[in-house]
């Protein structure tokens, strides 16, 4: 008998197909206890890391200077400030501001600054303390060209706004985050560096801050080369992203002051600086001229600081930041202002 190969053998009855094995309860049980556990372990691990002073903030940003300035802000809740300083590392370092109260009793500061950030970013972050902090009458952004060269490859959110919003107020417990950002390899990495930057013995990277939120370069010492390269080109979308801000606090009735940070004069020493700040400045000034109140400060044609106050080309030590902060200070009331320094106030 030749067998047809298309034909289909015996179909078996769907009935007979045995069922499943059982879901035992000791295997869930198993599971569960399991998954318990290895919580347990975690949490276990974070608060061994946190009794010896090795447990990093939680990873909102997953930039540790960031997240350790999200745990600052929630550990010193500042109590109705009116100015908020805004930007990258140089807004975050330079900024004295017990020095500025001193010369200005009635301006009470907060330090916004985070390191790192593109200005798109700092715009972000200003958004975001403003949400948080309807008293803020000034915005002072502290800045340099360094700011503006990349916002276009830099996503502006540098935290979720909300999550970021709940943990620093204390609504949230930070435990949570712990695991919501969990990144095991950035956690090792951190916690191995975190108590030198808190203590300081981290001279070029350290996480101390003063009462208002800024973080001291408080050393004596230099870095070993300039580190900062001369930037390529100006972004738009950096310029585009100040001049929103400006609208925003044009419409709320606040104001915007830029200043711009000194800059080592070796970095500049070849001449071909000149035309890049040029082109900034002018910029900068297309970007705020909507509003009449807001400002532009060039901090670093007033010359406020000598040669010797620089920690690399951009980085001022602590022992220069008030010397700018009070030129600062009479830029934001430039009636008051010396001479020299109104020749550099929009």
């Amino acid at each position: 008998m030749v067998r047809n190969p298309g034909a289909e053998g015996p179909k078996r009855n769907k009935a007979e197909v045995p069922p499943p094995p059982p879901v035992r309860p000791r295997y869930i049980a198993a599971l569960l206890g399991s998954a318990v556990a290895a919580l347990g372990m975690f949490y276990v691990g974070l608060g061994a890391l946190s009794a010896t002073g090795h447990l990093p903030p939680p990873a909102f940003s997953n930039s540790l200077c960031v997240d350790e300035k999200l745990a600052f802000h929630r550990e010193h809740p500042e109590a109705r400030p009116n100015l908020l300083v805004i930007g990258s590392s140089v807004a975050w370092r330079h900024f004295d501001g017990a020095r500025l109260v001193h010369d200005l009793p009635q301006v009470k500061p907060l330090n916004g600054a985070f390191c790192g950030l593109a200005a798109n970013q700092s715009v972000y972050a200003a958004n975001w303390f403003l949400d948080q902090t309807p008293g803020i009458r000034d915005v002072l952004m502290i800045t340099s060209p360094q700011d503006f060269e990349n916002c276009s490859t830099n996503r502006a959110a540098i935290f979720d706004g909300d999550d970021a919003a709940k943990y620093v107020s204390g609504e949230a417990s930070p435990w949570r985050y712990y695991m919501r950002y969990f990144d095991p390899i950035s956690l090792a990495r951190n916690a191995g560096s975190i108590a030198a930057q808190r203590s300081g013995q981290d001279f070029v990277d350290p996480l101390v801050f003063d009462p208002y939120g800024s973080g001291p370069l408080d050393t004596t010492r230099n870095r070993d080369t300039l580190l900062y390269g001369m930037v390529k080109s100006l972004d738009r979308k950096c310029f585009d992203a100040v001049a929103a801000l400006a609208r925003r606090l044009k419409a709320e009735d606040r104001r915007l002051l830029v200043a711009t940070t000194p800059l080592h004069p070796d970095w500049k020493a070849d001449g071909s600086a000149a035309p890049l700040l040029a082109e900034f400045n002018g910029r900068m000034r297309e970007a705020l001229a909507e509003d009449p109140q807001a400002r532009f400060w060039d901090g670093d044609a007033a010359r406020v600081v000598e040669r010797g106050a620089f920690f690399d080309a951009i980085h001022l030590r602590w022992s220069a930041a008030g010397t700018y902060t009070a030129a600062l200070g009479q830029a934001l009331h430039p009636v008051a202002a010396e001479p020299r320094l109104q020749a550099t106030i929009r």
